[in-house]
């Protein structure tokens, strides 16, 4: 039986082979198994109110919060799933009861909410959002934002059931 010789240029061509295929999506099935829960931000919860309406838009919009919400492990969309979204904007500040609304995923998982833009509060331009339905456990995020003149903010979120 020949014995196979390990050479850099064959070790570098497997890694290379092995890398394509991942791109490639064939071990899709495997990474989604192991899609790890969204953790809570600290400083997500500030400001939030319990119960915020569900609205089509904050304000006069010109802002448009979107992301997706999908299930721990296998990473199956979420429909259905509130997502409650508030800022400091344009119109108000994040503690305000105007500057809050909630919205829900669609079939796909996503959600999409307009709102005012989004302007720097203790600095940085962020956004707060809360995945809060209660089928699942309770997230809060504070993304920032790369710069106030961003005139979007995608967010997604991995959850764990109750």
């Amino acid at each position: 039986m020949p014995r196979q010789l390990i050479t850099r240029r064959s070790l570098l061509t497997s890694a290379g082979a092995a890398l394509a295929t991942a791109g490639s999506g064939m071990f899709s099935g495997a990474t989604a198994q192991t899609l790890a829960p969204t953790p809570t931000m600290r400083g997500g919860a500030n400001n939030y109110l319990p119960g915020a309406a569900i609205v089509d838009r904050i304000g006069g919009g010109g802002f448009w919060m979107t992301g997706t919400v999908r299930r721990a492990g296998d990473g199956a969309p979420l429909s259905g799933q509130r997502i409650q979204i508030w800022a400091h904007t344009t119109e108000g500040h994040e503690r305000d009861p105007q500057s809050h609304g909630a919205t829900l995923t669609d079939v796909n998982g996503t959600f999409r909410l307009e709102m005012p833009q989004i302007v720097p509060a203790f600095g940085q331009p962020h956004g707060h959002l809360a995945y809060d339905s209660g089928d699942f456990e309770t997230v809060f995020l504070r993304p920032v934002m790369q710069s106030p003149k961003d005139t979007s903010l995608n967010v997604d979120f991995v959850l764990v059931p109750v």
